[in-house]
């Protein structure tokens, strides 16, 4: 339900006022104490910059009276009835009227009434622009340690490494964007993680972004923030490796799936004397086991490319192998190493009948039959793999 609505000129199907250059979006749960403030902020900065434009509070359940004091304040208040941070955005950005939208916490953290460098960005051709933290100044107290030392500078890494985000500050709350290219995106999330969605999406479907210097100041509640320290990290975390099956998937399980044959070949010569400790064949089973785990991660996370669909291969060297590849071609090359293995057992298995089967160095015997048995699991997960990727892309 919408508190105060202004007069509407000619749409665009999304919903964009074709006279409104900006929308002001701020995220409200229990904001009394402090959405006033920032309302009253955002509106001077529009009249004092000559933006044609509107502050929009996505009020997401509160309790407190926070709709009315925004609606009193010159806000249009929408009411959202599903919970989160991500819910409450999701809602504002479809209501928004503004074909820009400046996206920012009520809770007198970030200044309204400079987002001069944010709409610069925009109107230069930026898809999203997103404050930096670090670079425009953190007051004292405004930031947990943990956050600012830890637990935000490892995500922005990660989201650097995984998916090239070209930002160092990944989790600011203060960012403008195109509202038609972020509805484009269809995020999905409802809670805090929303905002590393926005930037991975953004990121995969090679959006411009920038990132601006920005302040950010201790916030004006009395209460603790919405923000849990390890639930919410652990979500944004969970996003992004679900998002990156190379790094989830396909990477470790190449490397496991090498370092078990690599030190599986060299035991089938004999025991290996490294830095006074002796690996021997007990090491040999358990190379092979790895081997053949590496291979069925890296074949899951192959398999998790085709269900993700064309989001996950923006950004994928895979791709191109993948689309050469067939349930055929899969079958053969599984075949192939089922039956190298196949061989191999059935040469262990006639050495010992020229013995008559008699009882043989179990040592020695397990040098050949472990890594036959290696291989020909490996044949089948290759083959079953195979099967299931045709039936993934009807083939």
């Amino acid at each position: 339900m919408e508190h105060h609505a202004a007069v509407r000129l000619v749409t665009d199907p999304i919903g964009i006022d074709t006279a409104c250059e900006l929308t002001i979006l701020m995220p409200c749960l229990n904001e009394a104490r402090t959405i006033a403030g920032c309302v009253e902020e955002a509106i001077a900065y529009l009249r004092r910059a000559g933006i044609c434009g509107e502050v929009l509070v996505a009020d997401n359940c509160s309790e407190d009276g926070s709709g009315a004091i925004a609606t009193r304040a010159g806000a249009r208040v929408i009411d959202v009835q599903e919970r989160g941070y991500g819910a409450a955005l999701r809602a504002g950005i479809k209501a928004a009227r503004g074909r820009f939208i400046i996206m920012g916490d009520a809770d007198e953290s970030y200044d309204f009434g400079d987002l001069d460098p944010f709409l610069a960005g925009l109107r230069d051709g930026a898809d999203l622009v997103i404050g930096n933290r670090f670079k425009g100044g953190i007051a004292p107290g405004a930031m947990p340690v943990l956050h600012r030392y830890i637990g935000n500078p490892v995500l922005s890494f990660l989201s650097r490494l995984f998916f090239g985000v070209p930002v160092s500050d990944v989790h600011c709350g203060l960012r403008a964007f195109r509202k038609r290219a972020i509805l484009d995106l269809d995020l999905l999330t409802s809670g805090m993680e929303y905002a590393s969605e926005m930037v991975v999406k953004a990121s995969l479907r090679k959006l411009k972004i920038v990132e601006v210097p920005t302040r950010l100041a201790r916030d004006g509640r009395n209460r603790p923030p919405h923000l849990r320290t390890f639930g919410d990290g652990w979500r944004h975390l969970r996003f992004m490796l679900l998002y990156s099956p190379n790094w989830l998937f396909i990477y470790p399980g190449l490397i496991l799936l090498l370092a078990g044959c690599l030190l599986m070949a060299r035991l089938h010569f004999g025991a290996l004397h490294l830095l006074g400790l002796t690996l021997d064949i007990n090491t040999m089973l358990y190379s092979a086991s790895a081997a053949a785990l590496g291979l069925q991660v890296f074949l899951f996370g192959l398999v998790s490319k085709i269900c993700a669909g064309g989001e996950q291969w923006a950004d994928s060297k895979t791709a191109r192998l993948l689309s050469r590849f067939s349930l055929e071609l899969g079958a053969l090359v599984g075949l192939g190493v089922f039956l190298l293995g196949f061989v191999y057992a059935a040469y262990t298995f006639y050495l010992w009948g020229r013995t008559g089967f008699s009882q043989l160095d179990p040592v020695k015997v397990l040098r050949d039959t472990i890594p036959a048995g290696a291989f020909m699991t490996m044949g089948v997960e290759i083959v079953a793999t195979s099967f299931l990727y045709g039936l993934l892309k009807g083939a």
